[in-house]
């Protein structure tokens, strides 16, 4: 009766499943045969008395080059002529770290600029306050 029971692994909405195995099982899921994006991965275990049980888990595969946009949002109202940088980088080269192209240049955020100004108008306030003129 043992052999009976089974897990069957399917991708997305594929009929037929990628693979089969008695439990417990471990394996080692490779998604570099996958294309980028959204998908679904469907568990149905059979148990020894032929109740089956489902579980979809769905996961987003990301192998190729991280994608970044400046200038330009989903769902954005734009007119006229736009800036827009575009940056794509991936880890395809594990011996070398490459530093041109592996950040995206982002502006200064203007919380940043406050807390400095703050900080230089309250040292020359701080100096003006208890500086003495040498007076020999």
């Amino acid at each position: 009766m043992a052999e009976d029971r089974h897990i069957k692994l399917f991708l997305d909405d594929d009929p037929a499943p990628f693979a089969e195995f008695a439990p417990p099982v471990k394996f080692l899921f490779d998604t570099t045969k996958l294309p980028d994006g959204p998908h679904t991965l469907r568990i149905v275990a059979r148990s020894t008395n032929g109740v089956e049980g489902l579980r979809t888990i769905p996961f987003e595969v990301r192998n190729g080059p991280s994608i970044t946009v400046l200038g330009l949002k989903p769902g954005e109202v734009v007119e006229d002529r736009i800036p827009i940088t575009i940056n794509a980088y991936g880890s395809e080269r594990k011996d070398v770290f490459l530093i041109t192209g592996s950040e995206t240049p982002k502006a200064i955020p203007a919380w940043v600029w406050v807390l400095l100004i703050a900080f230089i108008g309250f040292a020359a306030f701080y100096f003006t306050l208890y500086w003495e003129p040498l007076i020999p």
